[in-house]
């Protein structure tokens, strides 16, 4: 059955204070901030908001590492707390990710917050750049982990994680529907690699100049924002299922002679995979799949892979 779910990547530049300016003003200056940028997106009534990389932190001209770590410690959770009350009074998910600490010990994490204002999910970033770890003490994290929401299944990723197979092949085997990346580098073509590798749609809220986009499960770049527009929403449908054309064509076409708008398959070009969602209230693309004995994608290549170890 259809499971649209609206998805928002909202970002900013980190601010920047003098010197002069005392840390209790800019946990209220941040906050009011976020609260303004918040404003342009609530009226979509996104099911969930994605941030940037260390939403809070700012800019690093403002301050060096020892006034930072005691900004982190000055602020605590109170501007967690804030998003938490966005959340809960918009009935919305906010992925939270800050630099947080936990008996003494920091991380740069991702905080998924639910519609009632509570963690839900808890993402550490694996791969510190390494600046992380000397001159902050921070920790890496250790787990590549899924939640379940209540609009479908999703892990996290943030900013240097992209560089590291090790992550992306425990999300792989995790298969998560939406992978909430919230970085301050872009990652290039790697985002297009990830999204595709993981069959997975990918909301990356980027740090500008860069921009943010949504990303279907084939690699493609849905919506982004823009030099106008530091924010981007887009609706997708959690529904899916990804299947390569060999083996499918007169398949596909009799899906759709009989199912009509009720089913869409989306063709990208030249990757040979498809996009098959369902439209409807009364199936699920599993149905479909089952009913047409579709090959799912990862099927088809694992069934390539043995018969090349069959055949050597």
């Amino acid at each position: 059955m259809s499971r649209n779910t609206t998805v928002n990547c909202l970002t900013a530049a980190p601010l920047e204070f003098g010197d002069a300016v005392g840390l209790e003003e800019i946990v209220e200056r941040t906050i009011e901030f976020w609260g303004r940028r918040l404003e342009d997106v609530l009226p979509d009534r996104p099911d969930i908001i994605v941030l940037p990389e260390t939403v809070d932190r700012p800019s690093t001209g403002s301050l060096g590492p020892e006034r930072l770590l005691e900004y982190y410690h000055h602020r605590g959770t109170r501007i967690r707390d804030y998003f938490a009350d966005v959340a809960r009074q918009n009935s919305c998910y906010i992925a939270y990710s800050s630099v947080m600490f936990a008996d003494g010990n920091g991380q740069n994490c991702t905080q998924i917050i639910d519609r009632s204002g509570e963690i839900v999910g808890d993402y550490a970033k694996n791969f510190l750049v390494i600046d992380e770890n000397e001159s902050l003490g921070l920790r890496y994290g250790q787990e590549a982990a899924c939640f379940d929401l209540d609009f479908g299944r999703v892990g996290s990723a943030i900013c240097f994680d992209l560089n590291f197979d090790e992550v992306r092949t425990a999300y792989v085997k995790a298969k998560p529907e939406l992978l909430l990346f919230s970085s301050e580098y872009h990652g290039g073509l790697m985002q297009n690699y990830w999204a595709y590798s993981l069959r997975s749609y990918m909301a990356a809220s980027v740090r500008p100049p860069a921009p943010s986009a949504v990303l279907s499960p084939l690699g493609e770049v849905l919506a982004t924002s823009t030099n106008y527009f530091e924010h981007v929403t887009q609706t997708v449908n959690l529904d899916y299922a990804i299947m390569h054309l060999d083996g499918h064509w007169t398949k596909l076409a009799d899906i759709k002679h009989k199912y009509g708008p009720d089913v869409s398959i989306h063709d990208p070009g030249r990757l040979g995979s498809v996009l098959l969602t369902s439209e409807s209230d009364d199936f699920t693309a599993k149905d479909i799949v089952a009913e047409y004995d579709l090959e799912l994608l990862d099927d088809y290549l694992s069934r390539a892979r043995r018969h090349r170890a069959e055949h050597s």
